[in-house]
């Protein structure tokens, strides 16, 4: 299986986020295997950007996980409600991370829509269906992702990335295939950043 080294997260915060787009992160849940495409991406660098969470190498119970190995999963609870997963780059101790924005749904379709709105596919409007994962917060509960997976290696069994649906032994999507468009804007909602609040740091298909 060609699951993603830490070598591949071991590099430059900004080049991760964009590269991560288009590969596919695998959850492997109660014997299933829950699948999505990458589809939107931000990058947090902590020694200079005042919108990451340990900006000015700030070490707390919550950043910790930021100071691990790249290739750690990063996950947080904002507005006690919504888990956010991040992927921890760069050398360790350099609190660096990408954030997990979106997903496109690729295997185990009815699980994610259970845990999602605990409802099966079929019981979802069109608009339930475009919006599964399209948010950080919907993306953990989709993949029932929480506290209890932070600090996670994500070089294991339970949560990795890989570049091709076939190294999970699944079929191609169609949809995938050709060179990838990507666009690029601001971050979303760390306007109290100040000016890296402008960072164009955000990668979306």
């Amino acid at each position: 299986m060609g699951v993603l080294g830490r070598d591949f997260y071991n590099r430059d915060t900004v080049t991760v986020a964009r590269e991560l787009l288009g590969k596919y992160l695998v959850r492997q849940w109660k014997g299933a295997y829950l699948v999505g495409r990458i589809s939107e991406t931000e990058a947090y660098v902590g020694r200079m950007d005042r919108a990451c969470h340990a900006y000015g190498y700030k070490r707390t119970p919550r950043t910790q996980t930021l100071f691990a190995p790249p290739g750690t999963a990063y996950i947080y609870l904002i507005y006690g409600i919504y888990h956010c997963l991040n992927f921890v780059t760069e050398p360790e101790g350099e609190p660096s991370a990408v954030l997990l924005r979106g997903l496109e749904p690729r295997a185990g379709l009815d699980e994610l829509c259970r845990n999602r709105y605990g409802l099966p596919p079929e019981a979802l409007s069109p608009r339930q269906r475009r919006g599964l994962m399209d948010g950080p917060g919907k993306v953990c509960k989709a993949l029932a992702l929480t506290r209890e997976q932070n600090a996670l290696a994500l070089t294991g069994a339970e949560l990795f990335l890989v570049d091709s649906l076939s190294d999970v032994g699944l079929p191609p999507c169609p949809g995938d295939q050709g060179p990838l468009q990507i666009k690029t804007g601001k971050r979303i909602g760390v306007d109290y950043a100040g000016e890296d609040a402008l960072l164009p740091w955000r990668f979306f298909l």
